[in-house]
């Protein structure tokens, strides 16, 4: 499947299901596990609220790298459920959605391998939801450049002040602003030169629109609606209201 169908097949799924993980370190090969699953859902390109959460109990030690990006401590981990424990909620939650994860091969080889040490084992992630994977579609977007989620938010105005250290969850909820920006065309608006006690603060929010979107359809007023409107607009120019009229005069 190219980029293009993926994005495609993404757009036209009503549930989206943002994921990431944390784990013990990088590497399945030494026998790291993960040890946080955070995933927010989304419907139709908006959050609904719906979130699943879990920290984990690797049964072994977390590196100190790994620690020092994401905080999280044996200590806070020992009286935490195991993934056999949590792996039934995690798949109904998952179950029939489109996945959408950054680097998706590093949280899909971990949550596949945590799959496999079940007994009986459930299958693969890939037969309960499909996947898209932001950094891929990010640098088929923008190729030779930083596609980081840090990277990804600085070219989208997304605010990450908050975001310290990585964690599940939170770089799951980060992801959803991202993917919506990075799949939608929209960046924010900015007006130069005016100030932000102004109006520029006003347009803050505002977004472009994609160029490439479709034109939009233009319903004229009928006629009986255009008599009712300017039959509105002369009542009001009898008590002096209609200011946009006299504009409109004094321009013809």
């Amino acid at each position: 499947m190219t980029q293009t169908q993926a994005l495609e097949t993404t757009l036209a799924a009503t549930r989206q299901i943002i994921l990431d993980t944390e784990t013990t370190g990088i590497s399945i090969a030494e026998g790291h596990r993960i040890i946080e699953i955070g995933c927010v859902e989304m419907i139709d390109r908006k959050l609904t609220g719906n979130h699943f959460h879990v920290y984990l109990n690797p049964g072994r030690l977390v590196e100190q790298g790994a620690m020092e990006v994401h905080g999280i401590s044996n200590e806070f981990l020992e009286d935490k459920p195991v993934f056999a424990q949590v792996a039934d909620d995690f798949i109904n939650f998952i179950r029939g959605a489109e996945l959408v994860i950054h680097n998706a091969p590093f949280d899909v080889g971990f949550l596949n391998m945590e799959l496999g040490l079940l007994s009986p084992t459930l299958g693969v992630l890939e037969d309960f939801a499909s996947v898209f994977d932001t950094l891929a579609f990010a640098r088929k977007k923008y190729p030779g450049q930083r596609n980081s989620l840090d990277a990804l938010c600085r070219r989208y105005d997304i605010d990450n002040a908050h975001r310290v250290l990585h964690g599940a969850l939170l770089d799951a909820e980060i992801l959803a602003d991202v993917y919506l920006f990075l799949t939608g065309g929209q960046r924010k608006l900015g007006f130069q030169g005016l100030n932000e006690s102004g109006a520029g603060a006003m347009a803050s929010g505002v977004q472009w629109l994609a160029q490439d979107r479709p034109a939009l359809k233009v319903l004229p007023a009928s006629a009986e609606e255009e008599a009712a409107h300017n039959a509105y607009l002369d009542n009001l120019a009898k008590h002096g209201e209609a200011i946009w009229s006299q504009r409109t005069l004094q321009g013809s």
